[in-house]
């Protein structure tokens, strides 16, 4: 099997995309890695296949056919096209899939692209839209929501390992004071942890969502993109970039109604994909040097970290509290903002993790850089973890 390597990375501003087409923010992104890697678009271009990851491009901005759309607009045709989609872990199968066609022999050279441009519509219709993951008759009917069974882990965490809503905070603030030294991160504002926890109008500032999930606890609704350039590593000599390895990828599911999973608590498809990645890259967690892990609620970070094998089970929050996932910490997690503080646009977020995890393996990371970083791990986290995908990146030696 063929190795696969990342040749170059692009990513846009998340937040609000202002005027311009769905197309348009994509290709925003995509001429970025092009230019990463040093390719000029039109004849002779040598990108084999384009994978688009989006979730809403049809229902929330009429625009279906977008793998072919973007091809034709970038002047890469006759490339190979398809749509990808698998809700807020579609940007990681994209890659999968990139890779899978690589190292199979059938490309040389994969573009994968990812958006979403998810504030054309209310928060209301937003949310309902993100729900239609859910259970259609066990969970959806009954008006559950993304929002609402995270505050129904949330509890469940805090009741069996002890975790507050102070340890909520410390995660989001941590992630905040990442994404200031991240120009495309969707917030760049520090909240202060007295003033949304213990101050007596905390209850204004940092008002409950679901509770015990408050207002910092969830990522902001995002418009963005990202992508990165895939190559077989035996044709990498031909880009103006060194390749960072795509060593381990690993995809697993589970139970899709959740309250029919064994150990509510537990969320099995992390564990599953992390350990799949790493076998295939013949890692173990010690080997990882900084992570970029789903956080689209603050209790994700802290339950992925535990089940990646950061930490043990129930300590992950005070691995929190002891500033241990922080940038110069034992294990950086969230170097970027995370969801969190960078923004999640549903399509593109698995791609952004690993445009993060890139950067800081070049060295590229400026006031956020993990010192030495040689090994990289992202998490893209689907449905409420009924399909995940971990990837694991290393950076060669010279």
């Amino acid at each position: 099997m063929r190795e696969v390597g990342i040749v170059g990375i692009g990513h846009s501003k998340f937040g609000k995309m202002s005027g311009g087409t769905f197309t348009d923010m994509l290709s925003m992104a995509a001429v970025q890695a092009l230019d990463d890697a040093g390719v000029k678009t039109g004849v002779g271009h040598g990108i084999d296949q384009v994978f688009v990851s989006t979730m809403g491009a049809g229902i929330l901005n009429k625009q279906s056919g977008i793998a072919s759309a973007l091809v034709d607009y970038l002047n890469l045709r006759p490339a190979m096209a398809e749509t990808i989609e698998n809700g807020p872990a579609s940007g990681a199968s994209a890659i999968k899939l990139g890779y899978m066609a690589i190292a199979s022999g059938m490309c040389d050279c994969v573009l994968v692209v990812g958006g979403e441009m998810m504030r054309v519509v209310s928060g209301w219709e937003g949310t309902d839209f993100v729900a239609t993951m859910l259970h259609p008759q066990a969970e959806y009917n009954y008006g559950l929501t993304l929002p609402a069974f995270a505050g129904l882990f949330t509890k469940l965490c805090m009741d069996k390992y002890g975790v507050t809503e102070k340890d909520l905070a410390i995660v989001a603030v941590k992630n905040h004071e990442n994404a200031m030294h991240n120009p495309v991160a969707h917030i760049q504002v520090v909240p202060n942890l007295y003033c949304i926890t213990d101050d007596e109008d905390a209850h204004v500032m940092n008002p409950y969502v679901a509770e015990p999930l408050r207002l910092y606890a969830c990522c902001p609704v995002s418009d963005g993109s990202a992508a990165v350039l895939l190559c077989a590593m035996d044709k990498a000599d031909r880009f103006t970039k060194k390749p960072i390895k795509i060593a381990g990828i690993g995809s697993a599911t589970d139970t899709h109604a959740v309250a029919e999973r064994e150990v509510p608590t537990d969320l099995l498809a992390v564990r599953l994909a992390a350990q799949m990645a790493y076998k295939m890259a013949g890692l173990t967690p010690k080997d990882i040097d900084v992570a970029e892990l789903h956080d689209a609620f603050q209790i994700l970070e802290i339950v992925e970290s535990e089940e990646v094998g950061f930490f043990k089970r129930g300590e992950g929050h005070i691995a929190a509290r002891n500033g241990e996932t922080k940038i110069d910490g034992k294990m950086p997690i969230n170097t970027s903002g995370g969801l969190k503080a960078k923004g999640h646009p549903l399509g593109a977020t698995g791609i952004s993790q690993v445009v993060e995890i890139v950067k800081q393996l070049r060295g590229e990371a400026t006031g956020r850089q993990v010192e030495g970083a040689k090994a990289g791990l992202c998490v893209n986290f689907g449905g409420f973890g009924n399909n995940v995908v971990a990837t694991i990146l290393t950076r060669e030696e010279a």
